[in-house]
C-alpha cells in the first residue's frame, strides 16, 4: 500500500511559510494550480542506472527536501525506473519520520516511453516482449518509432508501475511524454484522436484519485513552427481536454525546454495563430508551466557571457545565473534542474535564498541579446 495522501493547497503552502521563515526569499516560491512550490524543481533524468548514481539522488533528495526544495520530477524510463524508486524511497524514510507529510510535497511523473528495468536480467527487447507485447497490452500500430505509445491500456499499465515505484497513492502530476513522437508516424487527424483517448483516460485517472492533474512534457513539439510536423498546438490540446473533462478539466500544466541557449518558449511567437509565446498561451490558458533543460544538462553552467554577472549580481557561479534566468522569465512556475551531487543542491538552495530577478533586468538582458 502507498503512502495516503497528495499534495494539498494547505499543504504545500505551509512548507514554503516554513522555509520563507528560515531564510529562503519569498519569492522563490510560485503558485502551481492550487499549490505552492519551490521555483527550483529536482530532477531525476541524467545519469547511469547503477548503484553510485542512485546513491547520489538519494542524499540529493534528502538535501533538497529538507532545504526547501518541495516539487520533484521524474518518469518511468529515467534510469530505467531507478529515479522512480529512489524518490519513493526518500518519500518513505523522510515521511516517516515526520520531517514532513505528503500534502507538502507536488510529484510529477511521465509516461509514454517504452521503459526497461534495471532490476530485470533482461535485455530491453526481451524486457518489451515479456511485459508489453506477450501480455497483450501492446496492440499492432500502438508504438511508434519502435519506442512510444501513449494507448489508455498502455497508460494505465505505467500509472500502475509508477505508483508502486513510488510508493505513492496518487501522483500530484501526470504528463505524457514527448507525445509530438506519435507525430513521426501518424497522421494529424490518428494524432488528435489518440490524445483525445489519452486525455479521458488522464480524466477518469483524476476521478479515482490515482493523479491530481495532467500535463504534456515535451521536448519539440511547442518550440517550432506550426508548419514543421512535431508541432503542438496548445490551445488545440486544451480544447481537446476540455472536450475530455469539460470546463473543470485537469489538464493544467504544460512542461518545455527554456534556458539562455533555448529561448524559443519566451520569444518566439508560434501559438495562437502566431499571437503568443508559449509562456504567454500557456497563461492565457490558465495553465501552469515547467521549464526543462535549464542548465542545458550542465552545458550553462560555466562560461556564460559577462553580461549575465553585470545584470545578475550576487551569484557566485554560471548555474546559478543560468536557473536565475530561467526562473525569472515571465509566466514559468519553477525550473527543473537535475541534482544528483550535494554541491548542486547547495548552490541550488543557495539561489533561493535570493528573489527571482526584476522584470527590468529581465528586459535589460534581453535588450542586449546580441551579447550572449
Amino acid at each position: 500500500m502507498g503512502i495516503e495522501g497528495r499534495a494539498t493547497a494547505e499543504g504545500t503552502r505551509a512548507y514554503a511559510e516554513r522555509y520563507t521563515r528560515l531564510g529562503l526569499a519569498p519569492g522563490s516560491y510560485s503558485a502551481f494550480s492550487e499549490w505552492t512550490v519551490s521555483s527550483l524543481g529536482i530532477g531525476t533524468y541524467l545519469g547511469d542506472a547503477d548503484s553510485a548514481t542512485s546513491r547520489g539522488y538519494t542524499e540529493s533528495l534528502r538535501l533538497a527536501l529538507r532545504g526547501g526544495v518541495n516539487l520533484i520530477d521524474t518518469a518511468i524510463n529515467y534510469r530505467e525506473q531507478l529515479s522512480e524508486r529512489i524518490i519513493g524511497q526518500v518519500l518513505r524514510e523522510l515521511i516517516g519520520r515526520k520531517e514532513f507529510t505528503r500534502q507538502e510535497v507536488v510529484v510529477c511523473t511521465k509516461a509514454g516511453f517504452l521503459p526497461q528495468d534495471a532490476e530485470v536480467s533482461l535485455s530491453v527487447s526481451e524486457y518489451w516482449r515479456h511485459e508489453f507485447v506477450q501480455t497483450g497490452l501492446l496492440k499492432q500500430g500502438d508504438v511508434v518509432a519502435g519506442c512510444h505509445c501513449i494507448s489508455p491500456d498502455f497508460l494505465e499499465d505505467q500509472l500502475q508501475r509508477s505508483l508502486k515505484n513510488l510508493g505513492l497513492e496518487c501522483v500530484d502530476v501526470f504528463h505524457l511524454h514527448n507525445p509530438e513522437m506519435q507525430l513521426s508516424e501518424v497522421s494529424r487527424e490518428e494524432f488528435t484522436r489518440r490524445l483525445g483517448l489519452a486525455f479521458a483516460w488522464c480524466e477518469e485517472k483524476v476521478r479515482q484519485g490515482k493523479i491530481s492533474l495532467y500535463g504534456t512534457a515535451t521536448w519539440s513539439g511547442y518550440r517550432v513552427w506550426e508548419d514543421r510536423q512535431e508541432y503542438l498546438d496548445l490551445a488545440g490540446l486544451e480544447a481537446l481536454a476540455r472536450r475530455a473533462g469539460g470546463e473543470g478539466h485537469h489538464f493544467r500544466v504544460i512542461q518545455a525546454p527554456l534556458n539562455l541557449m533555448m529561448p524559443e518558449a519566451l520569444v518566439v511567437k508560434n501559438q495562437m495563430g502566431r499571437q503568443a509565446s508559449l509562456l504567454e498561451a500557456a497563461q492565457k490558458l490558465g495553465l501552469s508551466f515547467l521549464a526543462s533543460a535549464s542548465i542545458m544538462q550542465g552545458r550553462l553552467s560555466r562560461n556564460l557571457p559577462d553580461l549575465l554577472s553585470r545584470e545578475l549580481p550576487g551569484l557566485l557561479v554560471d548555474s546559478q545565473r543560468a536557473l536565475q534566468f530561467t526562473r525569472s522569465c515571465p509566466g514559468v512556475t519553477a525550473a527543473l534542474v537535475g541534482m544528483k551531487k550535494r554541491e548542486h543542491v547547495l548552490g541550488n538552495l543557495a539561489l533561493m535564498k535570493a528573489d527571482k530577478a526584476r522584470p527590468e533586468t529581465m528586459a535589460k538582458i534581453f535588450s542586449k541579446a546580441d551579447e550572449i
